[in-house]
């Protein structure tokens, strides 16, 4: 497997969240990096080191405003949706802007748009234009809905993957 260095960056182009992967392949849905459990993450260029205590299937979308997260339990989420930019790949580093709003389902079914509070100040702090903020609402009212009720990929497609990456057979929704 190919490693991968995964940037978050916020609007402005400051460093946010960073950390390696592996690359597992690619599909209708997009490009699929491993993060396992142990992985080292940093925030920003000065943030502790701060280690993944599961694996994450990623899936960044070719041509969509988010980036999803699929974690393996004992995670109390099993999806975090990170509404950005759309991801841009430069050889072996994928990079997007973080915009704040995260679509979160949790493993009892609860479904939380959160952040909008961050959202909010954000667009004055950093001067988000208007079509930044339109095209983060949009992504995030698409994300509630299909995250919500199960829509490709957010019922099972990233378990073929899971089982790609840990060599044991995945069950769950499917798709």
């Amino acid at each position: 497997m190919t490693d991968v260095r995964i940037v978050f960056r916020k609007y402005g182009g400051a460093l946010h969240w960073h950390h390696p992967g592996r690359l597992l392949g690619e599909d209708a849905h997009g490009v699929w990096v491993e993060v396992p459990g142990g992985t080292v993450a940093r925030k920003g260029n000065d943030g502790p080191p701060t280690t993944w205590e599961t694996t994450t299937i990623t899936l960044f979308p070719r041509n969509a405003w988010w980036t999803a997260s699929f974690n393996t339990p004992p995670d109390r989420s099993e999806i975090y949706v990170d509404v950005t930019t759309i991801p841009e790949w430069r050889d072996d580093e994928v990079t997007m802007l973080d915009l704040d709003l995260d679509v979160i389902r949790m493993r009892d079914g609860r479904l939380i748009l959160d952040d909008e509070d961050e959202f909010a100040l954000h667009q004055v702090l950093l001067n988000y234009p208007p079509d930044l903020i339109m095209q983060a609402q949009r992504a995030a009212h698409w994300l509630m809905n299909a995250v919500g009720h199960g829509k490709s990929p957010f019922g099972g497609a990233h378990l073929a993957w899971l089982s790609k990456a840990t060599g044991k057979v995945q069950h769950g929704n499917g798709e």
